[in-house]
C-alpha cells in the first residue's frame, strides 16, 4: 500500500491518501477491524473493507477541506454506488464469503478534522 509520501503533498491522492488514514483510525477506535484497504479489481475499487460484529462493511471515504463544494458524502452518485457494489460482488467471491453472511456500504465522510460516519448509506445496486 502505498504511503503519503508517495504522492505531491497537497495534491488530491495525497489527501485522499491521508483521509483514508483517519477513517481507519477512527474506524479501529470504533471497533470495527480492518480486513483490507483499497481493495481494486476490474470492476472498481473499495477504500476500506471492515468486520462491524459479525457484518462485512464496505467504507467509502471521502474528504473535502470545507464544506464550500458539498458535503463529502454527495461525492458518492449512483454510479459510484453500482461499481462498489460490484467490486463487493468480487471481493465477496474471491473471500469465499457466505451468501447468506450480512453486508452493508457506508459512507466515512471528512470535512477538515471532523468525520461522520454515514451506516447503511446505500443499499446494493445490481
Amino acid at each position: 500500500m502505498a504511503d503519503t509520501t508517495d504522492y505531491k503533498k497537497g495534491s488530491t491522492r495525497y489527501e485522499g491518501h491521508r483521509g483514508e488514514e483517519k477513517a481507519a483510525a477512527f474506524l479501529e477506535r470504533n471497533g470495527v477491524r480492518i480486513v483490507t484497504r483499497n481493495f481494486r479489481c476490474r470492476t472498481g475499487e473499495i477504500d476500506i473493507i471492515g468486520l462491524d460484529g459479525n457484518t462485512t462493511v464496505f467504507f467509502e471515504v471521502k474528504c473535502r477541506k470545507d464544506s464550500g463544494s458539498g458535503m463529502p458524502y454527495e461525492a458518492v452518485g449512483i454510479r459510484k454506488q453500482r461499481r462498489i457494489c460490484m467490486a463487493s460482488d468480487y471481493y465477496r467471491m474471491k473471500a469465499r464469503l457466505a451468501e447468506d453472511r450480512e453486508f452493508r456500504f457506508d459512507v466515512i465522510s471528512i470535512i477538515g478534522d471532523e468525520i461522520s460516519w454515514y451506516k447503511n448509506a446505500f443499499g446494493y445496486i445490481r
